[in-house]
């Protein structure tokens, strides 16, 4: 490549894709620091993309796009299953673009069977959840409806949540049934249809954007967020993230007190050759 050819490539926009909980925001509180706001602000003025990149519902993401002005542009919920594109010009302020449902029927049957007990959700995009027991105040988006086991499990959805001690051994059978699966925490596993991440969601809103792939970012502090450094051309983890996630990237940056995400933005931004120089070995820490 020539140096006439790298310079018009850096001056092509960037996407980065941006998880929320424990990146963007604090997960007990849902504050986000002042220099997370300037810094997204200073990265869209730039000319670069923005897309929250979540495995919350829709109705958790919406409040957080609101909250850092991402009035236009794209977003990612349920760990890939549903997409959206901000408008403030429609009703709602956006409009879904891609919906993927599943038939939850056989994982909420065999769940039950080997773990009776367990609390089990059903996303409803918009609006909430079906829930067999209410979960705690906070550790679901939107409104809550108890319905039983078996009307949950003859309605398709986007997500269903299975909760409660045990849950993560049921990984393997969800993926051997052929859906996707994601554990959250040792009692927290997140199920979607076939196939499906946080990179499929992002690939399609790439190719969307009309972005070159050689022009994507990942910023992630979860083990949800692996497909998506696989797919992006630079991952960076915040510094807080678990040795797994941190070793998947290819750079680190602070950790959330430090406001990681603000600094690791900037650094983009301010000079987008850096984005060239995230690919190391030796796994650069922003400072």
């Amino acid at each position: 490549m020539t140096m006439n050819e790298q310079d018009d490539q850096r001056r092509q926009p960037l996407l980065a894709a941006l998880d929320i909980d424990g990146t963007l925001a604090r997960p007990a509180t849902m504050q986000i620091d002042r220099s997370v706001r300037d810094a997204i602000a200073r990265f869209v003025a730039a000319g670069h993309h923005v897309v929250l990149s979540s495995g919350r519902s829709l109705v958790g993401v919406l409040p957080i796009a609101r909250s850092l002005g991402l009035a236009e542009g794209w977003a990612v919920a349920s760990n890939g299953a549903v997409t959206v594109r901000l408008d403030p010009r429609t009703r709602r302020g956006y409009e879904l673009d891609d919906v993927q449902n599943f038939d939850p029927g056989p994982v909420v049957r065999s769940s039950r069977a080997e773990l009776p007990g367990l609390q089990i959700a059903a996303e409803r995009v918009g609006w909430g959840y079906d829930v067999t027991h209410l979960f705690p105040t906070g550790q679901l988006n939107g409104a809550q409806q108890i319905v039983s086991a078996r009307d949950l499990a003859g309605r398709e959805t986007t997500r269903l949540v299975l909760r409660g001690p045990g849950a993560g051994r049921l990984a393997e059978p969800v993926r051997a049934a052929g859906l996707s699966a994601v554990l959250a925490e040792e009692d927290w596993l997140d199920v979607t249809g076939p196939g499906l991440s946080k990179a499929t969601a992002l690939e399609k809103v790439r190719a969307n954007l009309g972005v070159e792939p050689s022009r994507t970012v990942a910023i992630g502090d979860g083990r949800n967020d692996l497909e998506m450094f696989r797919w992006a051309a630079h991952a960076v983890a915040m510094g807080h993230a678990p040795a797994v996630v941190r070793e998947a990237a290819d750079a680190v940056t602070g950790t959330f007190d430090e406001h990681g995400a603000a600094v690791a933005l900037d650094a983009l931004h301010a000079d987008t050759l850096h984005a060239d120089a995230l690919h190391s070995d030796t796994r650069p820490a922003f400072s």
